[in-house]
């Protein structure tokens, strides 16, 4: 079976080569995922469209990150127990269909980068595009039906999706006129534009989520489902400025950008970085990133990781922006310091996945407090992830995390926000014994 970490946590666990670690210039390096030998994937999301009950058919569009350096191809294993039907794969970035053809699990061991294969399971074998570059991507859409009684059947007046999801962003649509009755995962609960209910969720946990999905005929349908447009208001009852409606009912699971923190020594009151995320709205062609109040960017880098082609990067002002006409979807303050990186205008039904990197100096935010140190700053992405720098240990952190070490012994701390306001990130530690003399 193809190797599916949970987490970009679990890839730096997994994946990262030993022998890369001799070759890091500083102790507390940026880790990009690079995994070598076999096939590895990430950011992965699922979006499950429920067909009509009498089918015990629903409708699969999986978003998958291919990572190993070189291949050609992708293996996307169609599950025990479900018969696939309909499928198609398209290349993400450019929209365009490409190659497969269903092997047997025997003819997929053949495949070096894939030699653990379960022989009892059938896979789709996907050309890519080009080659995956050196540390870059192939990101994927696969479109296929599935029937599975055994996942979704009928029990009494209600509806039954009873299917553990390994993958940990998922969205099901119930079929039209069916309200959700229980749910066994904490999940957002959503209206499609149609009036269709779907629920939401992020895993961050290891392992499976084990969904059981209860629906009822009992919603309505047609015009009278579909919901009203979601508007700017705010909460009336938040003691600051909350977000917008808009903003609180947009689906967290699917949202794609993924930062990654890596502390420095505190004394150096600097973090370095790398933010990936998919740019997919047509005529799109630069990426702003406004510098907090209280914090000083440098080395600022980027890149395209589905072709690896390397991107200019431009500080400036927000008036220098707006006046040099690059187009990043929003408005900066012209007294606002910005970080502008131009890339190729958005073609209509296309996109690209880009990796920025850069360093943070924020005094306020990562310090040390007699000898602890403390990292205390707002993160808005629904993914984030912070690492120690080395010879450190955590002591407290306020909001909930997931927990790894990298091969060098830094600790990773996963954070996955899946409410629609950013998390405060509180964290402390302290020097291991090891590590004073």
């Amino acid at each position: 079976m193809p190797i599916r970490p949970a987490t970009l946590a679990a890839l730096a666990t997994l994946l990262f080569p030993l022998a890369s670690l001799a070759q890091s210039q500083t102790a507390d390096a940026i880790l990009y995922p690079s995994p070598t030998g076999k096939q590895a994937e990430t950011d992965e999301y699922t979006r499950y469209e429920l067909l009509a009950p009498e089918t015990a058919s629903f409708k699969i569009r999986y978003e998958v990150t291919a990572l190993t350096e070189g291949a050609k191809v992708f293996y996307n294993p169609i599950r025990k127990g479900s018969v696939a039907s309909d499928e198609a794969v398209y290349d993400a970035m450019t929209g365009q269909p490409l190659h497969f053809e269903v092997v047997s699990g025997a003819d997929a061991r053949r495949d070096p980068f894939l030699p653990d294969a379960d022989p009892a399971t059938d896979y789709i074998k996907v050309t890519l595009a080009r080659p995956i570059p050196h540390a870059g991507q192939a990101r994927l859409l696969i479109v296929k039906t599935y029937k599975d009684p055994k996942s979704y059947h009928t029990e009494g007046d209600a509806i039954v999706f009873d299917r553990p999801l390994g993958i940990p962003r998922n969205q099901i649509v119930l079929p039209p006129g069916y309200e959700v009755a229980s749910l066994s995962v904490p999940s957002q609960i959503l209206s499609e534009p149609d009036g269709r209910i779907a629920i939401s969720f992020l895993h961050a946990g290891t392992g499976e989520a084990p969904l059981v999905l209860r629906a009822v005929k009992d919603a309505q349908t047609g015009p009278a489902a579909v919901p009203a447009p979601l508007t700017g208001a705010r909460s009336w009852e938040s003691p600051f400025q909350g977000e917008t409606e808009r903003a609180r009912l947009s689906q967290r699971a699917s949202q794609n950008r993924d930062i990654v923190y890596f502390l420095q020594q505190p004394e150096t009151h600097a973090f370095s970085l790398y933010h990936d995320y998919t740019e997919s709205r047509p005529g799109i062609n630069g990426y702003a990133n406004v510098v907090r109040i209280g914090s000083t960017a440098s080395h600022p880098s980027a890149y395209i990781l589905d072709t690896g082609e390397q991107l200019t990067t431009k500080e400036m002002s927000g008036a220098q922006m707006t006046a040099s006409g690059i187009n990043t979807g929003e408005t900066v303050d012209p007294k606002d310091n910005v970080v502008v990186i131009p890339f190729p205008a958005i073609q209509q039904g296309q996109s690209l996945r880009l990796r920025i990197a850069e360093t943070y100096t924020a005094p306020v935010s990562y310090r040390l407090e007699g000898d602890t140190l403390v990292f205390d700053r707002s993160l808005g992405r629904a993914r984030n992830a912070v690492v120690l720098p080395s010879g450190w240990y955590v002591t407290a952190s306020a909001t909930p995390a997931t927990v790894s070490q990298l091969p060098d012994g830094r600790i990773r701390l996963t954070y996955w926000d899946d409410r629609p306001e950013p998390v405060d990130v509180l964290i402390k530690a302290k020097r291991r014994a090891t590590s004073i003399h």
